[in-house]
């Protein structure tokens, strides 16, 4: 898992492969069972896909030091590339070069995460009606608000939930009674941190009710990061996805770029600690009662609302952030030509594809600024 975390390019999807090659193929360490039923609830989870089928396949081995080891080894190599990255960047931000490398993977960044956001609707919402409206809504309410809202996807899980896997309790009056307590959960957000106090709790929030590819995590962390705490610009929200981008391992590492912006190494490492420990016990705590529960309609149902929301969040910020990362002619060319080419070379390595991007931003950019 440490060299995966070190070499594994490509996202969630990829990585997931990659585990199921070495694994379960090569090295016959994980049964076929063992690989699906991770697998399965890690897609049921909040949180990085990878990174939970990573933790569950250690707690399978040797439960919780298993889980643990496993989880620090897959994550540790991306974080360390991305705080030397961050270091670099808030270091050498200012200088000609870097402006241009991020001019072209900016553009590309919005490429890549139209073509994620076209994937995940295909394969999650087909052609299911309920979904799609869920998702159309989701997609409506971040580009106008320009944030994301929890409450439409905890909303669009128990709108999903109720109608095709009601419980009893439903059916009768009793439904009105917890909308209160609900409302009253939501309220917590107007508490007031200190700076590392709310970098903690911020990430940690999207750690638990993220769900989908990490990609999915994106639009959540725009609505917060630049809308809300003003922590980034738009420019530089793009370019701490674009970090994601071109570093192996988990996409959600981004959070360890965004914390070491904000505040320095410590913001790094209480981000990247805020976004993974939630995964990690979401894995691990439900890891033993899996194979009774996972499949239960009620949560299936619930899952596939929060997931057709996720989705429409995702395509919404792509609107959003295209109109702050597109500045011109040239970068809306470099984003339409990045998911061309992604989508008629479905198995191009994603980081070829951003590393053409940067030599074309270190190439054009000079003349762009000339005109």
């Amino acid at each position: 898992m440490l060299g995966l975390g070190a070499w594994g390019f490509g996202g969630p999807v990829a990585l997931v492969g990659y585990m199921y090659r070495d694994l379960v193929e090569r090295r016959n360490w994980f049964t076929e069972a063992d690989y699906k039923e991770g697998l399965a609830l890690a897609q049921l989870m909040p949180g990085p896909l990878a990174a939970q089928l990573a933790i569950y396949l250690g707690f399978v081995r040797y439960r919780l030091p298993g889980a643990t080891l496993i989880g620090l080894a897959f994550v540790l190599p991306s974080f360390v590339m991305v705080v030397a990255l961050g270091a670099a960047y808030k270091a050498f931000g200012g200088l000609a070069w870097m402006q241009a490398v991020f001019y072209g993977v900016g553009a590309c960044a919005i490429g890549i995460i139209s073509i994620s956001a076209y994937k995940l609707t295909v394969k999650n919402v087909g052609k299911d009606k309920l979904l799609w409206g869920i998702c159309a809504v989701s997609a409506t309410v971040t580009f106008v608000t320009q944030s994301e809202e929890l409450w439409l996807f905890i909303g669009s899980g128990v709108l999903v939930w109720l109608l095709r896997a009601p419980p009893k309790w439903a059916t009768g009056g009793k439904l009105r009674s917890v909308a209160a307590p609900v409302v009253g959960f939501f309220a917590l957000n107007g508490l007031d941190w200190e700076r590392l106090a709310q970098i903690g709790r911020y990430f940690a929030y999207a750690g638990t009710f993220v769900f989908g590819s990490g990609l999915a995590i994106v639009p959540f962390l725009y609505s917060g990061v630049v809308k809300e705490y003003a922590w980034l610009t738009d420019l530089q929200f793009v370019d701490a996805v674009a970090v994601a981008m071109i570093t192996p391992g988990p996409v959600v590492i981004t959070t360890g770029f965004i914390g070491f912006l904000v505040s320095g190494f410590w913001g790094a490492v209480v981000a990247a600690i805020a976004t993974f420990l939630p995964c990690f016990l979401l894995t691990v705590i439900p890891a033993p009662y899996f194979k009774k529960y996972g499949k239960a309609p009620a949560l299936v149902a619930f899952v596939d609302g929060v997931t057709a929301a996720a989705i429409g969040a995702i395509i919404g910020a792509v609107a959003v952030i295209g109109q702050r990362s597109i500045s011109d002619g040239v970068t809306a060319c470099m984003a339409v030509g990045t998911a061309a080419v992604l989508l008629r070379f479905k198995k191009l390595p994603e980081p070829v594809v951003v590393f053409v991007a940067a030599l074309s931003g270190l190439a054009i950019y000079p003349w762009v600024q000339a005109r």
